[in-house]
């Protein structure tokens, strides 16, 4: 899910390859697609570099994440609606 979004924005805001995006935020390239294909996870520092690159903050960045309950289930009605 955060690798998702990840990539949605990395698209969205700046329209730079994988490659591009990682040189400009000083993260390695595979990492950065290993991030977006949800097979590396990040700290809170990496994800405040990829905020800082995509000139957004934190709590913006989490904002899709918002409606999910709890018990770790999404309610996937509100979650559509966001985006």
């Amino acid at each position: 899910m955060i690798g998702q979004r990840v990539r949605e924005l990395r698209i969205s805001k700046t329209s730079l390859t994988q490659e591009d995006f990682a040189l400009l935020i000083g993260l390695d390239r595979t990492y950065l697609s290993r991030v977006e294909s949800g097979k590396q996870n990040l700290t809170l520092e990496s994800i405040s570099i990829i905020c800082s690159g995509l000139h957004i903050s934190l709590s913006e960045f989490f904002v899709p994440f918002k409606d999910i309950e709890s018990n770790g289930n999404e309610n996937k009605e509100k979650r559509i609606k966001n985006i």
